[in-house]
This record gives structure tokens, C-alpha cells and sequence, in this order.
């Protein structure tokens, strides 16, 4: 994810990092070309059919709103997934305060706490792909980490893992039943926002529908030459180069956002965000919390 401040003026149209340009300049720049060749094919060699400007202004609104509306969509899916991760977040806090409160300070409290460290690597692991078994091991253990890493959900493993070792403290009468039903009412959300975050996951938009805003982008942009030689003259190729970038760049943008859990510019930063609850996990446990994890040239991965 970029993290920085507006910039200025001047700067705001010289900054490539987090801008879609070195996405799509390929675009602009053929669509540009293409306009050139219209406008020389209809000045020097034979001329041209025309599109009436009107007609492309309709058809312009209705493409905007098209993509606006998937615009919109793949945005609440970022928002969402960012709710969900900063719920697991609360959670884990809260269940270190439950700790303190129905079991108290001891070996019982790391382990379970250990594991919740667990869970949200496995979950991140699962969500980009990424192997995170050594990022557990110095929480876990070696051997946990390796067997809750070769199960088929290894995040529900590790759930499944804090589940058992507050059971064992139950039998142990070591946890008061309102206890137990505090602790487990904190595991079950924990649970709830990991289904979340396999939902967005595993059901992209519609591709039918992204098929289709695709298409028309590209139709309009073939069409827009013909409508612009008589309406712009020779400043035609900039126009064209202007709409191509924004209705290339919002198509740009809501590719990004539809998946927020991937590891790009406009992603979320899930290891900055498993770091903060080492950090709270840490303090909980009266440790040394590792240092918070900062952005690299703006970027906050």
C-alpha cells in the first residue's frame, strides 16, 4: 500500500509510483497513434466517416457509469477486507486482556496467545500465497508450525489449536464458565473474519460483467478518433491520449482493488498489519515487541 503525502502541484504530474501510467501508457500511447493515422488517412489520402461528438458524449456517460459502478464495487471489497484485518487486530487485543482476566499469567496464556501470533501469519500465508512457516516457528515451535502448515486450512488449524488448549483449561477448572464463553465468543469472531477474508478471496466480480466494461472501453476508444477530426482538429491525438488514460486507468485501478489481498501498490499491508499484532501479543506477554514495520520507499507491503 503507498503511504505518503499529497503531492504537490508540480510533482503531482511527474509521479509514477502508485499511479497506473506504467500500466497502461501502452494504451494511451496506441490509442494516441491511432488517432494520428485517422487524421492523416482522412486529411491527406481519402476522407473519413464521422461519429457525431454527441453521440460519443452518450456513449462516454454510459461507459463512465459502467465503470464507475465497478469502481465502486471493487472499493468496497478493499474497505471490507481492511474492516476484517483490523477486526482480527481488535480481537487479538481483546483476547489478551481475556487472558489476563480468566487465566492469568503462565504458560497456558503464551501458548494460546502464541497460536492467535499463528493465525493471522497462516491467514496472510493463504491469502497471498507465501510460504510463513518461519515466521511462526520462534511462536510455535518448530514442530507446531510444521504440522499446522501442512494441514489443508492452516489458519483453522491454529484456531482449532487455542480451541483445544482452552478446553484443556476448562476440564482443569482453571476457566470459569463465563469465562469459557467470553474466550470462545472472541475465538468464534476470529473465525467469522477469516471466512470474510476467503469470501473475497475466492469470489472475484462477475467476469461476465468485466468482460463486458472491458470491451466497450476498448470500442470506445477505437471510436473516439472518428468523432474528434472535426471537434479538435490536430489536438485530437492529445484527447484521446487524455480519455484513454482515465478510462484505462479506472479499469487499472479496479483490477487492483478487486484483490486487496495481493501484494501490489494498492494492496493491503497484512505483513504490517501481522507485525501490529505481534506487537500487541508481545506487550501482553510482558515482551519486547519487535519494532513496527515502516514503508520502503512509500511503499508498506
Amino acid at each position: 500500500m503507498i503511504v505518503r503525502e499529497a503531492p504537490s502541484t508540480l510533482k503531482l504530474f511527474f509521479v509514477m509510483q502508485g499511479s497506473v501510467v506504467p500500466k497502461i501508457y501502452g494504451r494511451i500511447i496506441g490509442i494516441a497513434l491511432l488517432t494520428v493515422i485517422v487524421m492523416m488517412l482522412d486529411t491527406y489520402v481519402v476522407p473519413l466517416p464521422r461519429i457525431s461528438i454527441g453521440a460519443m458524449g452518450i456513449f462516454g456517460v454510459a461507459l463512465s457509469l459502467f465503470l464507475g459502478f465497478r469502481n465502486n464495487a471493487a472499493y468496497d471489497r478493499w474497505w471490507e477486507a481492511r474492516k476484517l484485518w483490523g477486526a482480527m487486530i481488535a480481537d487479538v487485543r481483546n483476547l489478551g486482556r481475556h487472558m489476563c482476566v480468566f487465566v492469568g499469567k503462565g504458560a497456558d496464556r503464551e501458548r494460546i496467545l502464541s497460536c492467535a501470533v499463528a493465525f493471522a501469519h497462516l491467514h496472510r500465508g493463504f491469502l497471498r500465497g507465501v510460504d510463513v512457516e518461519a515466521d511462526i516457528r520462534d511462536w510455535v515451535g518448530e514442530q507446531e508450525a510444521a504440522a499446522m502448515v501442512a494441514r489443508k486450512n492452516p489458519a483453522d488449524s491454529a484456531l482449532r489449536s487455542m480451541a483445544d488448549k482452552i478446553g484443556n483449561l476448562v476440564k482443569e477448572d482453571a476457566i470459569s464458565g463465563f469465562g469459557q464463553m467470553t474466550i470462545s465468543q472472541t475465538l468464534s469472531s476470529l473465525g467469522l473474519a477469516q471466512a470474510g477474508c476467503e469470501r473475497i478471496f475466492t469470489t472475484p466480480l462477475p467476469f461476465v460483467y468485466s468482460l463486458l466494461v472491458r470491451r466497450t472501453t476498448y470500442l470506445y476508444c477505437w471510436l473516439l478518433p472518428f468523432a474528434l477530426i472535426e471537434a479538435t482538429g490536430w489536438f485530437a491525438p492529445l484527447f484521446a491520449a487524455v480519455v484513454a488514460y482515465v478510462f484505462f486507468g479506472l479499469q487499472a485501478v479496479t483490477n487492483e482493488l478487486e484483490h486487496p489481498f495481493r501484494n501490489v501498490q494498492n494492496g493491503l499491508p497484512l505483513d504490517a498489519m501481522c507485525r501490529t499484532i505481534e506487537i500487541s501479543v508481545s506487550e501482553a506477554l510482558g515482551r519486547t515487541p519487535p519494532a513496527a514495520l515502516s514503508a520502503t520507499n512509500h511503499m508498506l507491503s
